[in-house]
């Protein structure tokens, strides 16, 4: 193997190995986004969930009727 040949063939690996990275950086970034764009799409559906259930604060004992479970027995 010639000097010029070792040279080309380390040339070859580094840019191989920095498009790699190139990606890789890149499909991290498309991951977080979608994680965010999730996070977003999600918050409604748990604020709707949060303010029909209901936090036991209620007087009326029919409201949260069956909501606990004695585990006791």
């Amino acid at each position: 193997m010639s000097m010029d040949s070792t040279i080309s063939s380390i040339t070859q690996l580094s840019a191989a190995t920095t498009q790699s990275q190139v990606q890789q950086a890149a499909q991290i970034a498309m991951l977080k986004k979608s994680m965010e764009a999730q996070a977003q799409s999600v918050l409604p559906l748990i604020n709707s969930v949060a303010q029909t259930t209901p936090l036991g604060g209620s007087n009326n004992p029919s409201d949260t009727l069956g909501s606990v479970v004695n585990l006791s027995a």
